[in-house]
């Protein structure tokens, strides 16, 4: 199978949180800037908000098969970075080499 180039966005909660986690999380929040790296990169990218309940993960992936394992992976091992706990991890896939372009129409 050849290798494609994928969007893998994982979603999930957190769970559990302690006072410290909850003050660490906020702590980052701080100096995290969405628009400049919330978006989808091969580094990966975990966002999420103040409320500190769902997060999203975006990592861009190229792989021959199962990327949405290789994202949950990736996924997972930030969340262990951070040293909190999660559940409900979930991925979703888009294969970037089979997107379609929709360009517009010149005018006149």
């Amino acid at each position: 199978m050849a290798e494609h180039t994928y969007r893998v966005l994982v979603r999930g909660r957190f769970a559990d949180l302690t006072d410290d986690q909850r003050a660490g999380l906020q702590e980052w929040l701080k100096g995290f800037d969405f628009l400049r790296s919330g978006g989808f990169t091969e580094d990966g990218a975990l966002t999420f908000d103040e409320k500190l309940d769902f997060f999203s993960y975006r990592v861009i992936l190229t792989a021959a098969d199962k990327p949405d394992e290789a994202g949950l992976r990736r996924a997972t091992t930030a969340l262990d970075a951070l040293g909190v706990d999660y559940r409900g991890l979930r991925a979703t896939v888009t294969d970037v080499d089979e997107m379609k372009i929709n360009r517009p129409k010149r005018l006149g």
